[in-house]
C-alpha cells in the first residue's frame, strides 16, 4: 500500500501533543483540584483542600498540559498573580449552588479577567455541581457574572458536574479546538 507524502505529514499533525498550561482557578471548595484528578486520573477521587497549589501533567487526546491549581482560600487568592506567566487557558471553577458567594466569585473573576499576563489566555467559566439540588444553570451564572457583557472573545461557559464526570468531554474539547494552532482563533 502506498502513502502519499501529504498523507504522511497530515497525520503526523494529527498526533502532535500540545503542550500548555492551564490554569485552575476559583474560590475553596468548587472543585479544582477534583477537576484536575477527574482529567489526570479518569475516575473520581476524594481530595482534600488545597493548601497553596498542586502541579499536574495531564494528558487528554491530543491536548498535554501542565496544570496549575492554585487553593482558593482569601489568603491564597492574592497571590494567584505569581503564577499567571506564560498561561495558556485559565479554567474557572464555579460552585453552581453557592449563590451567597456568587458576587464574590465575580469579584475574583474579573480580576484574573483584567490581568494583563493573561490578555490572550483562554478563559473556560465551569458552572460546576450541576448534579445538585439548587443549583443555578450555567445561563444563571452566566447572568449573574456578567459574562454577556464582556467583550473578550477567547470565553465560554460550562455546565459541568466535576464529581460525576459530567460535562467535561465538552469542555476539553472545545478547549483543544481553542488552543490548537491551526483552529484557535475560529469563533465558535
Amino acid at each position: 500500500m502506498l502513502i502519499s507524502v501529504g498523507e504522511v505529514v497530515s497525520n503526523s499533525r494529527n498526533l502532535r501533543r500540545i503542550e500548555m498550561r492551564i490554569l485552575f482557578l476559583g474560590l475553596d471548595g468548587v472543585g479544582k483540584t477534583t477537576l484536575v484528578n477527574r482529567l489526570k486520573l479518569g475516575e473520581f477521587v476524594s481530595t482534600r483542600p488545597t493548601l497553596v497549589l498542586n502541579l499536574e501533567e495531564v494528558t487528554y487526546k491530543n491536548l498535554n498540559f501542565q496544570a496549575v491549581d492554585l487553593g482558593g482560600k482569601t489568603l491564597i487568592r492574592r497571590y494567584w498573580r505569581n503564577y499567571f506567566e506564560k498561561i495558556d487557558a485559565v479554567i474557572f471553577v464555579v460552585d453552581s449552588t453557592d449563590e451567597f458567594r456568587m458576587e464574590l466569585t465575580k469579584h475574583e473573576l474579573y480580576s484574573v479577567l483584567e490581568n494583563e499576563e493573561l490578555k490572550e489566555a483562554i478563559f473556560v467559566v465551569l458552572a460546576n455541581k450541576q448534579d445538585l439540588y439548587g443549583a443555578l444553570t450555567a445561563a444563571d451564572v452566566c447572568k449573574v457574572l456578567g459574562l454577556e457583557a464582556l467583550k473578550q472573545k477567547n470565553i465560554n461557559i460550562f455546565p459541568t458536574a466535576v464529581n460525576a464526570g459530567e460535562g467535561l468531554e465538552e469542555v476539553m474539547e472545545w478547549l483543544s479546538v481553542k488552543l490548537s494552532p491551526h483552529d484557535g482563533n475560529s469563533t465558535e
